[in-house]
């Protein structure tokens, strides 16, 4: 599935954060859904209200997210439409319920969208995470495998981490950008006349040394070039910068013995 259309072709999940309490961190959201294809968020009871100054600012640009964002008073509002609800917490609840990590929440949620039903997740508040009154509203849990030395994640990251893993996986998780090429590869026969080429000069200081492994050590180095899949253009560079330290030290070679 290409990037291109991937987000017209499923239902991306709901971002709901659950009484969040810096408008940067909003923000800062809203711009890692955007990243990964995340478009609705809706906001449970955030402090001082909303909408909140400095949000737009961290935003860095994704203000259709925050301009489209719901306000609900309570969790129970925020998730009534959906179908499936996913929890994210870092702590062991003592809930009976199935835990993902974000790449496997991720593939629950796309078959889910696949089936025509809506799912959403649940993100707390910046200080304390998701009370366990938020948690069991949820149908499973979504945590990440952090060092157990440090297992805080701030609120943008968590929300990043779980949209990284959902247009991972819808956009076939391919590098946006690919190497281009500007130079064709090599011909067998500029390689090898680099090859003559180099070797000579360096016989010239009696580099193959001593005289009898000289084969063998011909050998090894062509194999070096060999591996650096050359272009044309690696070729030329490389016979310029030797013509240029020969050129340059002409009368200064130390021949061994």
């Amino acid at each position: 599935m290409s990037q291109s259309n991937a987000s017209n072709t499923v239902t991306p999940p709901a971002v709901i954060l659950v009484r969040p309490q810096l408008a940067e961190n909003i923000g800062m959201c809203a711009r890692a859904m955007m990243n990964f294809g995340l478009s609705e968020m809706r906001l449970v009871s955030p402090r001082d209200g909303w909408p909140k100054k400095g949000a737009r600012q961290a935003s860095s640009g994704a203000s259709a997210v925050l301009d489209n964002a719901r306000l609900f008073e309570t969790t129970e509002e925020a998730i009534a439409d959906l179908n499936y609800v996913f929890a994210t917490t870092a702590r062991e609840r003592g809930q009976m319920k199935d835990v993902f990590a974000a790449d496997e929440g991720a593939t629950k949620m796309q078959a889910l969208a696949g089936e025509g039903a809506r799912s959403g997740i649940l993100f707390g508040p910046e200080r304390m995470g998701l009370s366990n009154d938020d948690v069991v509203l949820a149908d499973a849990i979504i945590s990440f495998p952090v060092s157990p030395a440090f297992t805080s994640i701030n609120l943008a990251q968590a929300v990043l981490l779980v949209g990284y893993e959902w247009w991972k996986l819808v956009s076939g998780g391919k590098a946006p950008i690919a190497p281009s090429r500007t130079s064709p590869p090599a011909t067998r026969e500029h390689m090898l006349a680099f090859f003559d080429y180099l070797e000579k000069e360096l016989d010239a200081v009696s580099f193959f040394y001593p005289p009898e492994k000289r084969e063998i050590m011909v050998r090894n180095f062509r194999n070096i070039w060999h591996r650096l899949a050359m272009t044309e253009q690696d070729v030329q560079t490389l016979r310029g910068a030797v013509t240029s330290l020969i050129g340059g030290r002409q009368g200064t070679r130390i021949k061994r013995d």
